[in-house]
C-alpha cells in the first residue's frame, strides 16, 4: 500500500473525516515580478499536500502533520503565532483569520500529508494555507468563493508568518487547470488559462537541495529595494507597480536611479515582464523554441540583475543547458536554493538526468532529486 492509500486508510471517511488535496506549483517564467505587479505564468503540479479533517466536540483546534511527525493542539480563542509551533502556524493562521473576519468556526482536527518537498521552492507554504482554507470552508459550511481563498492566504502569510510574498503562489495551487497554466496579471488578478501542448517534450524539475528559508533569506530585502526603485519612479511618472513599465520608458528613467542595487532590481522587473508577454505569443505559435530562450534570458537576468539564484542553482542551469535536446532552463521559486525548471524533448530525458546528476554532485557535493509531474488540477475536494 502507498503512503497516500495509507493515510487514508488511517483517516478514513468511515470514521467521519473528508478528504481534500492542494498541489504544489511551479512558475514556468515571470520569477520575482508578482509583487511587482507584473504578469506571471505558473502552472498546479500533481503532487502536493493531502489533507484529512473533520469536526470535534471541543472550541480547540488539532492539527497533525505526518510528515513532520508532529501534533499541535490550540484552543480556538488562542490562535496567536508561535514560534515553536512552526509549520503548524500556517493553519494557525488561515484559522484565525477566518475568525477574524466574523465567520464562526467549530472545533476541528486537521491531518496533513504531504509528497511535496518542504523548502524546494515549490510552494509547500501556500499549498498548506490553501488546502486549510478548503478544509475550514467546507467542514463549517461558509461558502467563500476560491478568490477569497487566495487573497485571506496571502494576507496570513504577509502579516501573520511575515514574508512579505505575493499573490501567485495561492492563486497557482487555488486555480490551477490541468494541462494548462495560468497566465496571471498579479495587478488585477485576471486570468486565463494557456493550454501547454508539449507531446514531445516534458517538464523536468530538479531540487538542488540546497535548504533555502525564505522569511529568513533575502526576499524581503529584494521587495524593499523595488519599492524603492518605484518610489524613485513615481517622482517622474505616475504608477503604481514597477511592471506598468515598458522598455522605452524603463530607458528613459533609469538614470534617475542613483544606487545600481536598485537600479537592477527594476530593470529585472520590467524585463522580465516583457519576457513573460512574449512567452505567451510564442507559445500561442508553437513555438517551444522561443519559449525555451525567454527562460534562459530569465534565468540569466535573475542570476544577474535579481540576484538570487547562487551557485547550486546557476550550476544545474548551466549543466542542463550543455545537454542534448535542452530548449531552456531557469530557476523557479524565490531563488537562494530550491529548484530549477527544465524544457526537453522528452526521448532525451534519460540521459539528461544522468549527466546532470553527475556534474552536480561534482561540483557541488549535493546529490540533486528529479521531479517529473504533469500539469494538474488546482485545490479539490476527493
Amino acid at each position: 500500500m502507498d503512503k497516500i492509500s495509507k493515510f487514508f486508510g488511517t483517516y478514513s471517511k468511515g470514521d467521519g473525516y473528508q478528504h481534500f488535496f492542494c498541489p504544489g506549483r511551479v512558475n514556468l517564467i515571470g520569477g520575482h515580478i508578482d509583487y511587482n505587479g507584473g504578469r506571471v505564468f505558473p502552472c498546479a503540479l500533481e503532487f502536493g499536500i493531502y489533507g484529512a479533517g473533520k469536526l470535534i466536540g471541543e472550541e480547540k483546534l488539532i492539527l497533525r502533520s505526518i510528515n513532520m511527525n508532529s501534533d499541535i493542539q490550540v484552543d480556538l480563542d488562542d490562535l496567536e503565532y508561535n514560534a515553536n509551533h512552526g509549520w503548524a502556524n500556517y493553519p494557525k493562521g488561515i484559522a484565525k483569520e477566518f475568525m477574524d473576519r466574523g465567520y464562526q468556526l467549530k472545533g476541528m482536527e486537521i491531518v496533513y500529508y504531504g509528497n511535496i518537498p518542504v523548502g524546494a521552492g515549490l510552494s509547500s507554504s501556500a499549498a498548506i494555507e490553501i488546502l486549510t482554507c478548503i478544509i475550514i470552508d467546507s467542514l463549517c459550511n461558509l461558502g467563500l468563493d476560491k478568490l477569497e481563498w487566495v487573497k485571506l492566504s496571502q494576507k496570513v502569510e504577509n502579516q501573520y508568518i511575515g514574508v512579505n510574498c505575493g499573490i501567485m503562489d495561492q492563486f497557482a495551487v487555488c486555480m490551477g487547470k490541468k494541462d494548462h497554466a495560468i497566465l496571471l496579471d498579479c495587478d488585477t488578478l485576471e486570468y486565463k488559462y494557456s493550454q501547454l501542448k508539449m507531446d514531445k517534450h516534458s517538464l523536468v524539475i530538479i531540487n538542488s537541495n540546497k535548504k533555502r528559508e525564505l522569511a529568513s533569506s533575502k526576499y524581503n530585502e529584494r521587495r524593499t529595494e523595488c519599492q524603492e526603485g518605484l518610489n524613485i519612479i513615481q517622482k517622474y511618472k505616475d504608477i503604481n507597480n514597477l511592471c506598468e513599465l515598458n522598455i522605452l520608458e524603463l530607458e528613459k528613467y533609469i538614470d534617475r536611479i542613483e544606487k545600481e542595487n536598485v537600479r537592477k532590481r527594476v530593470i529585472h522587473a520590467v524585463t522580465e515582464n516583457e519576457r513573460v508577454i512574449n512567452s505567451i505569443k510564442a507559445l500561442e505559435k508553437g513555438d517551444l523554441y522561443l519559449f525555451g530562450k525567454l527562460m534562459n534570458e530569465s534565468h540569466d537576468s535573475l542570476r544577474d540583475y535579481y540576484e538570487v539564484t547562487g551557485y547550486e542553482l546557476d550550476t544545474l542551469v548551466e549543466e542542463a543547458r550543455k545537454c542534448e535536446g535542452v530548449l531552456g532552463s531557469r530557476m523557479t521559486g524565490g531563488g537562494f536554493g530550491g529548484c530549477t525548471i527544465t524544457l526537453i524533448e522528452r526521448d532525451k530525458i534519460q540521459d539528461f538526468e544522468k549527466r546532470v546528476k553527475e556534474k552536480y554532485r561534482e561540483k557541488t557535493g549535493l546529490n540533486a532529486d528529479f521531479y517529473y509531474s504533469t500539469i494538474g488540477d488546482g485545490v479539490k475536494i476527493l
